[in-house]
């Protein structure tokens, strides 16, 4: 058998089915608050994705945001409660 079939026959046993890539849409659908709720109304697989995108990137933004906060409370607390603060995070 030569490579080229055998990379074939791979690539097609590990594609996900279109019932399987229609599955995880829609779990992603039940994850995103903006569209949660909107499960009556028909809505694309790209919006689906799109808002996806737009999600993560706001939690991101939000890290990011939170991080920031506490790194600024770190620095205003003193040494024995940032020591604290600190060893609770790493766990």
């Amino acid at each position: 058998m030569s490579s080229r079939r055998s990379r074939s026959r791979q690539s097609s046993s590990s594609r996900i089915s279109d019932d399987q890539i229609l599955d995880l849409v829609t779990k992603l659908q039940q994850l995103l608050p903006e569209i949660r709720n909107r499960r009556s109304d028909k809505v694309s697989a790209a919006k689906i994705l799109q808002e996806t995108c737009n999600y993560i990137k706001s939690l991101h933004r939000e890290v990011d945001g939170l991080s920031e906060r506490l790194s600024e409370l770190l620095e205003t607390t003193d040494s024995a409660q940032a020591a604290i603060i600190r060893n609770l995070l790493m766990q």
